[in-house]
């Protein structure tokens, strides 16, 4: 397949070139859009000016310019990975955006793409005050953006992040490195509280494995090409959010919280808590299924006799 978009492309020479007939394509291919962009022009234009590395407010101009043979092989090749094999664009460019941060990810991660950036740019307000953050727990990191962002949202709080799978810490290492964090960020290979010492946070904050095996069998083909342990989890979606809810409170300070990105499974989980005062958050930007409980709360209602 790969030559016959060769072929298509023989006479291309600009970026313009390229960027007209990848949106062609996509849109006649009806793609999934779900990684950071949500309409084939977006999704394209991302791909072309990541392979070349080039900014998003590029010079118009710019578009014009002409290609070498390499790059021309290079987009080639990206445009029929993403339109023939759906592979997300953030795998092909590795490099996605989280909290107007980038962020390296390929295979071993899920791509960014979580609401939780809006409340963490807002410093979790109203439900803590920022004087009261001195450590924050980021559970199933993977990348590690999320325990990233809250290092600059809390820049004299610690930052601890964890996560099961050696090769999604081998990829928060690398994110971790660029900006310099390794003095106030720690990565810790656990099964969520397995191996975490006594210790208190005032936030803990998690994006978990929480889609259901029926969930996961409609999902779009872009989804496939990610982590099935980051994404699937037994118990309709709930194994993971369960071990965090009966266990949460031991790690929590008096005044901490703890905030958990749940999607679809939010119905599940409401069945089978009716009696949890979940606050679920609303986003300005877009986004659902992310419960707020409080440290006593989780006492309440979690804590075993």
């Amino acid at each position: 397949m790969t030559e016959s978009f060769g072929l298509q492309t023989q006479g291309f020479k600009t970026i313009l070139d390229y960027l007209r007939f990848g949106f062609s394509e996509a849109t006649k291919a009806d793609l999934y859009y779900g990684h950071g962009t949500d309409n084939a022009w977006d999704d394209i234009l991302s791909l072309i000016l990541g392979s070349l590395a080039l900014p998003f407010d590029l010079d118009p101009l710019m578009f014009h310019a002409q290609l070498t043979p390499a790059e021309k092989l290079l987009l080639v090749e990206r445009l029929e990975r993403r339109i023939h094999d759906r592979f997300p664009v953030p795998y092909l460019t590795q490099e996605a955006y989280f909290s107007g941060l980038s962020f390296y990810v390929d295979e071993r991660v899920l791509i960014p793409r979580s609401p939780l950036a809006e409340l963490i740019d807002q410093q979790f307000s109203p439900w803590i005050k920022p004087e009261q953050v001195h450590h924050v727990l980021d559970l199933c990191t993977g990348s590690a953006c999320i325990a990233i962002a809250c290092c600059y949202a809390f820049p004299e709080a610690m930052v601890d992040a964890i996560d099961i799978s050696e090769e999604a810490l081998d990829v928060a290492a690398i994110n971790v490195q660029r900006y310099e964090l390794s003095d106030q960020l720690t990565l810790i290979r656990s099964n969520c509280f397995d191996e975490i010492s006594a210790k208190q946070y005032d936030i803990i904050v998690s994006n978990p494995p929480y889609v259901s095996h029926e969930e996961m069998q409609t999902m779009p083909p872009e989804y496939r090409h990610e982590p099935k342990l980051a994404l699937e989890a037994s118990d309709k979606g709930l194994a993971i959010v369960e071990k965090i809810l009966f266990n949460a409170h031991d790690y929590l300070t008096d005044h901490g919280i703890l905030v958990v990105e749940v999607g679809n499974s939010d119905i599940a989980l409401i069945e089978a808590y009716p009696d949890v005062p979940f606050t679920w958050l609303d986003f300005e930007q877009g986004g659902h299924g992310v419960f707020l409980l409080t440290c006593q709360q989780l006492r309440d209602h979690f804590k075993r006799s």
